[in-house]
């Protein structure tokens, strides 16, 4: 077995045990990072894009779920303790992502509401015999 030399730079350590690694949780963990980024960026005009990078990268990780199963070796061990924690990141950033998007759609709502409110300010009055003109 080999061990490694003190001298030896930290990511040649690493890359030794990438070897020893499923490519399926490497892309795994790079899926991941790309979820991360993507959620990070709010501005509206890319929007529909970036839904559509999530979803396929969501669908990639599912697919790349199938591919990951025991037995493990000590470096894939190692490798999912920081996946969990990466997941664990990934699924926060998703839902505040969603919670942003649903506000955004009842604060759309509501000025729509509030634009018909406007326009026919009498559409929500009830009519309880009272003599409404319906000519505008």
């Amino acid at each position: 077995m080999e061990t490694s030399d003190p001298n030896q730079p930290h990511e040649a350590v690493r890359e030794y045990g990438r070897n020893m690694i499923r490519p399926a949780m490497i892309r795994w963990q790079e899926t991941a990072q790309l979820l991360l980024s993507a959620t990070s960026r709010t501005d509206e005009e890319h929007r529909d894009a970036v839904i559509e990078e999530i979803d396929a990268l969501l669908d990639e990780r599912d697919a790349l779920q199938k591919e990951i199963s025991a037995p493990f070796t000590p470096e894939e061990l190692e490798l999912g303790k920081a996946l969990v924690a990466l997941e664990k990141q990934v699924e926060v950033a998703l839902d505040s992502y969603m919670k942003m998007i649903r506000s955004e759609i009842t604060a759309a709502q509501s000025k729509k509401e509030h634009v018909k409110s406007y326009v026919n300010p009498y559409g929500k009055v009830a009519r309880d015999g009272t003599f409404y003109d319906t000519k505008q």
